[in-house]
Order: C-alpha cells, then structure tokens, then sequence
C-alpha cells in the first residue's frame, strides 16, 4: 500500500513539550479529546522531563538571575541537553520549537489553525519560576508564544490550551468535522446559543424557531445571534472584520435588533 492509496492513514500529527511536570502533560493528554485523538492515530503528544537532563544529584534545574532581583530562572544548560537529546534520537524532534513566554505572540485561533497545518508538528517548551534564561529564547528556540496577558507559575497549562487548540483542528479527531467551522472565532464571530432537550425548563423555553424544522430560518436565527453576541461582547473582534456587511445589518434589522444596530452606529 502507497502512501498515495486514500485507505493509507494520515501520520499522527506529532506535539512534543519540555517541561518539569511530565505528569501534568500525560495525564491531561490521556483524557477526553486529546486522549481519543491519540488512540485514534491521530496525535502523538510526547512529554520530555527537562529534570532528566541535569547531572547532579538535586536534579537542578535553576539559578538566581544576574544582577540580582527576586526568584530563580530557569537555566539554559538543562533545556538545551533535553532538547538535543531527543533532537539527536532517531526520530527527531518538530520544530519550530515554541517557548510559552507572557512576550510571546498571543496564540489565537487563526494561530492555531496555522499551527495545525504545520507539516511536521511542533514542539513546546515550558517556562517556569520567575522566567527562562534568554539565552534558550534566542539560540535554541523558533519563537515565543502567549495564550493571554496574565502570568501563570509556569507554561504546563498554556502548553495543553495550545496542544487541545490545535488537535482539535487536525481531520479525524472530532465526531462532527463541521462543528469547527461553526465555533467561536472560526469566523471571526462568537458562537450563536446552543439549546437541547427539554424544549422547556423551569419555566424556560428554547427558542420557537429552533423547534419549528425550517432549516433556512434556523440558518438566519444562528448567524444573527452570533452577531448579536459578537457586537454586545466583543465588538474588538467586530472592528477587526471591518463591521457589519450591508446583508448583516439586513438580517439584524429583519431579527429586530434596530436598537442595537443604532448603538452601534448602524443606522
């Protein structure tokens, strides 16, 4: 069978992240959707210890920073011998290399979408105490990478935000390969509301026209809802597609949102 016959399986897109907490990697990864992704073939996620690198018998792995100041940083001779150690292995090792780092760029979904079309996958390094020596930025990493403006203790958490990101991009690890297409930010819009079973609850109705079976307006209510939610909570995301088109401010109007079409200057 050649790798050209479309009943040969795709590889397994491969993620490898560098950290001192394996175990926060493995444990995650195993679970839900990463887990099924990988019993599917579909992702190989390794986890590398970067303790396992050190070479006395504290495992160190830190230092205090030069010139003084609070905290310790993250030495450069364990990350670059953990990083070369399985880049010199038979199979290699994806790159680019990915630093999580609060000055990184900010991964977003168009970030992830770009990630998840990488040929040969990616890898991650985990940041941790008050930060990583820049030598390991500059010499032994492809980029940094941010998944938002606050500081966590370390990088074990936005690595699996990035991994869960992107895998779920990767065909054949959802059931439904569309429901992508509809989430937030696939098209620059929040997600409309979801409603299932029971059609009432205390009181609460899901919406008629979701019980009514006529596709086309179930298709209109959907994309006005999502620009509904879009405009009253982030309307950043809003000025970034450049506004409403002429057809959207039709279909807000015709779902009675003349209010918050004015609010917004769509008169």
């Amino acid at each position: 069978m050649t790798s050209t016959d479309p009943a040969t399986p795709a590889a397994a897109f491969r993620v490898d992240v560098f950290t001192l907490f394996p175990e926060v990697i493995d444990t995650y990864g195993a679970s839900s959707i990463l887990g099924r992704a990988q019993e599917r073939g579909r992702l190989d996620l390794r986890s590398h210890d970067i303790r396992d690198a050190t070479h006395d018998v504290h495992r160190t792995v830190d230092d205090s920073p030069f010139g003084g100041g609070a905290g310790m940083v993250l030495a450069p001779e364990p990350a670059f011998e953990a990083v070369e150690a399985v880049e010199a292995g038979s199979d290699g090792l994806p790159r680019p290399l990915l630093l999580l780092s609060a000055s990184g760029r900010r991964f977003d979904q168009d970030v992830a979408r770009e990630m998840a079309d990488l040929p040969g996958g990616f890898s991650l390094l985990c940041g941790r105490y008050e930060g990583v020596d820049q030598r390991v930025a500059d010499h032994l990493c492809d980029g940094e990478l941010s998944i938002g403006d606050y500081v966590l203790a370390g990088g074990e958490l936005a690595a699996l935000v990035v991994v869960e990101a992107v895998a779920r991009l990767l065909p054949g690890v959802l059931g439904n390969e569309q429901s992508t297409d509809e989430e937030s930010f696939a098209v620059g819009l929040l997600e409309y509301p979801q409603f299932t079973r029971p059609a009432q609850f205390r009181q609460f109705d899901v919406p008629e026209v979701l019980r009514s079976g006529d596709h086309g307006r179930v298709q209109a209510w959907r994309r006005a809802q999502a620009l509904v939610r879009t405009l009253q909570r982030r309307p950043d995301l809003m000025d970034v597609r450049g506004g409403l088109t002429p057809e959207e401010v039709q279909l807000l109007a015709d779902h009675g949102e003349v209010r918050l079409l004015r609010e917004h200057g769509y008169d």
